[in-house]
């Protein structure tokens, strides 16, 4: 994998990709049908390409995964939610600035 790319993760792999994963993980659950979640997108592969190798950037499209939406209680899009050690450290709901993602992001770090 590319540690600088933005990963699709799911119901099928998220336990994998991201609860066991040895770094940390921002994930972005997300819908097509999302405009905010549209227009988070790009920030969301800025990040990636910043943090690469310290961070695992993810996103989960609520639609098509939706054991994993309900299992960390997604209730609005875009969520962001941050992991450390297979648990969420903190959540983000709305689309946050570029800055206040870095800010964010920097909690687990």
């Amino acid at each position: 994998m590319d540690e600088n790319q933005v990963i699709e993760v799911g119901d099928d792999n998220f336990q994998r990709e991201i609860v066991a994963s040895d770094v940390p993980a921002l994930v972005d659950f997300w819908g097509p049908t999302c405009g905010p979640c549209r227009a988070l997108e790009p920030i969301i592969h800025d990040l990636a390409g910043a943090f690469g190798g310290r961070l695992k950037v993810a996103r989960v499209n609520v639609d098509a995964n939706t054991k994993t939406a309900l299992q960390y209680a997604v209730k609005a899009l875009p969520t962001i939610l941050l992991f450390k050690q297979g648990r969420v450290i903190d959540q983000f709901t709305g689309r946050p600035s570029p800055e206040a993602l870095q800010r964010f992001v920097q909690k687990v770090l």
